[in-house]
């Protein structure tokens, strides 16, 4: 079971004034086999929230659970240990991939890290994985400079399922892209998680990039959650007025209540 559970999760940076509180007593519920969208304005504490689940923050309050038990990352072991159940694709796909490797190396690397594979296997696991996230397997031998920008994000997504994690955090993966590959890029993490079962925390500032893809979402604001809600109820009848508001700021949200998620 890889269901994750956040209970009064609290995050605290140093600011130039003191402590400051960027994620303030969050609880969330994400079943496992889901996707829950995670809403809010730039520094609304979504990043904050996602570094914490995986230790890249230090956790000031409350829990983590995935799969009932608690997450403490306090060791380089408990990081490759998390690394196996939980990984992240971020946002910039440029950062992400080292620009000196190829497509082939950076899967063989992630795929290599928890099993030993023989020469065949190895191609064989680079070719489902590139076919997994709708790429060429004929980009392998290519430099992450040879792609686009939607192929390098893909890369990316194939590399984190590449150590077959139960829980995949994507944080603002579409925000970089080009608007005319944002949808394909969408759909790939929809296909991918109902093909293999993922949870998924979908997190983004993009309303209808978040709705498109999520069974349930999550709207946040100041550090704070201000609404959770299935998809379709929270687009019909937004209860928080800082959701409505977000809704008000898309017009095609807002006047054409959606008869279910397009395909």
């Amino acid at each position: 079971m890889t269901d994750l559970r956040l209970c009064g999760l609290t995050v605290r940076h140093h600011g130039p004034r003191g402590p400051v509180t960027v994620v303030d007593g969050v609880w969330l519920d994400i079943p496992s086999g889901t996707t829950l969208g995670l809403v809010g304005e730039s520094g609304s504490g979504k990043s904050s929230l996602s570094r914490a689940i995986v230790g890249l923050v230090p956790v000031h309050g409350g829990r983590v659970l995935l799969g009932g038990r608690e997450i403490r990352v306090r060791t380089v072991r408990d990081r490759r240990r998390l690394g196996r159940l939980v990984q992240v694709v971020l946002q910039d796909p440029d950062t992400a991939l080292d620009p000196r490797m190829t497509v082939r190396r950076t899967l063989v690397e992630a795929a290599t890290v928890f099993q030993r594979l023989d020469r065949h296997a190895r191609a064989e696991r680079v070719t489902g994985l590139l076919g997994l996230v709708g790429l060429d397997p004929r980009l392998a031998d290519r430099l992450p400079r040879q792609l686009s920008g939607g192929q390098r994000q893909r890369v990316a997504i194939a590399r984190a399922l590449a150590v077959e994690p139960g829980l995949l955090i994507a944080d603002e993966i579409t925000s970089a892209l080009d608007v005319s590959v944002q949808a394909s890029v969408l759909n790939t993490i929809r296909e991918l998680q109902r093909r293999l079962g993922l949870t998924v925390l979908f997190i983004g500032h993009n309303l209808p990039a978040v709705c498109h893809v999520s069974d349930a979402v999550a709207v946040m604001r100041h550090g704070r959650i201000v609404e959770t809600a299935p998809t379709e109820s929270l687009l019909r009848a937004p209860q928080h007025p800082y959701t409505r508001a977000l809704l008000a700021s898309v017009p095609s949200l807002r006047t054409a209540p959606p008869q279910g998620r397009p395909s």
